[in-house]
């Protein structure tokens, strides 16, 4: 039984708070099934639709068109939090729905780039910019609808169940991805079955979509609305005049920032990380960390309930802290675990690019045009970043030929200024060849052993990464609708954090990859997500309040 905000008991509404928690997070996890699909099959898609550049390149520009969802986000929320401040909460919600379903749908009928070219990846993008703006309304619409069914003292506890639902999402999608696999084969998998994830969806969709019509109006906006005190322009009362502004710029750099870099590298980094770096088989390393998820995950409710007691600030700040001492060392210890034979061999025989800095590309492509192959440098360095081995670079005196050192072993690259034509990409295959060699005697495996794969190690760290998700994300949703008054609150709150997940979160694979093939450096991109943590620890100390004591129906 729930209680009035004058503390008497209202029959019945114990009930209602439990189908509000349950409907809105059911719908919402289908929602973030659909949209994380595509971060899981990332490699699958690359090979379908980026098929026209390099390797690296197509991984890459598969992580943009991925981060390119989260890029529109909050440009959904300004229109959908608009809507929902005006329209209402619910209504909002169907909507949404609708959008991210059937554009999930269409990516599991897209033809590939073999099939129809460059439009294939132009349409994928534009079904990921849909989902972008769909889920950029999403969030901000559940987190403030359960939060204003929500009693006094337990918003937290609430709204942490909103909270889970990305992680389940997420986990839902690895289960469905790891249970095709098994079945139909890895081959078959890579060839048409990693359609079906996408395809299901649209069971998904009706499920959510009779879900969401059960439920009514949120209360507080119902009253609002009955009463005549809905905001008539809430971009322009959240966004146009300071003293609401302001906190919609402590939110984004004081929390959500810091949030967003956590949670993306706790989740999909780590997967990304495993899978690309260090060359575990995708089935095996969805299966690690959906231990991990399913371990963790209870700990979005039990932090928010945290925040209940002790406040939501020194949760997530502390969260964010810990992730800005700990991810160097943590990234490490998954790497000698989960593939000990690359670590060993980059101890034993480090691999040195000794080239003139002047010579060498960034070894990113983003039209596909480039080859690497103008310079001894781009020649060396392209090989490595395609098999995405960890290199140091050193300088060497203009007018020095690159050469790649394996250990005690120095092969120089082919000089393009005195071999061309056939004969330099003869003399390039035949130094990729060398290098193949190389680096596979000097102990570099091609692919993780599985049997040398410490799963116990490697599942700790991926449950330290998530238990550091879990808290600085479980009491967010609350601390947003803290922060600002009922009427535009929908707009206020749905900004930052699509800005901040969307942008500092969705990009981090994208520009943390990068950061990688751009130094050679495996852990560089790491600094990503640990500068941004550690801002927000300063912003947050320092211009955050604390919020779990307020009233929300004003």
């Amino acid at each position: 039984m729930g209680t009035t905000a004058d503390g008497s008991s209202h029959p019945g509404q114990g009930r209602r708070e439990v189908l509000v928690i349950a409907a809105s997070s059911l719908g919402t996890v289908f929602e973030w099934y659909d949209f994380y699909l595509y971060g899981l099959l990332a490699t699958y898609i690359s090979a379908q639709f980026f098929s026209g550049v390099n390797e690296t390149t197509a991984f890459i520009l598969a992580l943009a068109a991925f981060a390119a969802g989260f890029a529109v986000r909050p440009f959904g929320a300004l229109v959908f939090g608009r809507v929902g401040d005006i329209v209402g909460r619910k209504n909002t919600f169907l909507v949404t729905m609708g959008l991210m379903g059937l554009s999930t749908f269409a990516v599991g009928l897209l033809p590939s780039y073999a099939t129809i070219g460059v439009a294939a990846p132009f349409i994928l993008v534009a079904l990921r910019i849909v989902q972008g703006l769909a889920l950029g309304g999403e969030y901000g619409g559940a987190a403030t609808y359960v939060a204003e069914h929500a009693p006094a003292g337990k918003r937290g506890f609430y709204t942490s169940w909103i909270q889970t639902t990305a992680t389940l999402g997420l986990f839902a999608a690895l289960l469905v991805v790891i249970g095709l696999r098994t079945w139909i084969g890895e081959a078959a998998f890579a060839d048409w079955g990693w359609r079906v994830p996408f395809l299901v969806s649209i069971v998904l969709l009706a499920v959510s979509m009779w879900i969401r019509l059960q439920l009514a109006e949120s209360p507080v906006f119902q009253k609002m609305k009955d009463e005549g005190a809905t905001s008539k322009a809430p971009l322009t009362e959240a966004f146009a005049r300071w003293g609401n502004l302001k906190w919609v710029l402590i939110a984004l750099f004081g929390a959500v920032a810091g949030q967003a870099v956590v949670w993306y590298a706790g989740q999909f980094y780590a997967l990304f990380f495993l899978e690309k770096t260090l060359k575990v088989d995708g089935a095996t390393a969805n299966v690690m960390i959906a231990v991990a998820l399913a371990i963790g995950t209870p700990f979005f409710v039990f932090f928010g309930w945290l925040s209940d007691r002790i406040g939501r600030k020194p949760i997530i700040l502390t969260g964010c802290a810990i992730a800005a001492v700990t991810y160097f060392p943590l990234f490490a210890t998954l790497a000698g675990a989960a593939n000990p034979a690359l670590a060993e061999a980059s101890a034993r025989a480090p691999i040195t690019v000794v080239a003139d800095p002047a010579e060498c590309s960034f070894q990113f492509d983003p039209v596909g045009r480039n080859r690497f192959d103008a310079t001894g440098c781009d020649i060396a360095k392209s090989w490595l970043a395609k098999g995405g081995l960890n290199y140091a670079n050193v300088a060497a005196p203009a007018g020095t030929v690159a050469a790649i050192r394996i250990g005690d072993a120095t092969l120089v690259a082919p000089d393009p200024a005195i071999v061309t034509g056939a004969a330099r990409a003869e003399g390039i295959k035949a130094y990729h060849d060398r290098l193949k060699a190389a680096v596979a005697a000097a102990g570099y495996p091609a692919k993780a052993d599985p049997a040398r794969i410490d799963r116990v190690t490697v599942v700790a760290v991926l449950t330290a990464l998530i238990l550091l998700v879990t808290m600085v994300y479980g009491p967010i949703a609350a601390m947003l609708v803290e922060l600002f008054p009922a009427r535009i609150r929908y707009t206020s709150m749905s900004l930052p954090y699509h800005i901040g997940n969307g942008w500092f979160g969705g990009f981090l694979p994208t520009v943390a990859f990068a950061m990688v093939a751009a130094t050679g450096d495996i852990f560089y991109g790491l600094w990503y997500p640990v500068v941004v943590a550690a801002l927000t620890v300063v912003v947050g100390l320092v211009l955050l309040p604390e919020t779990f004591r307020r009233d929300v129906d004003g």
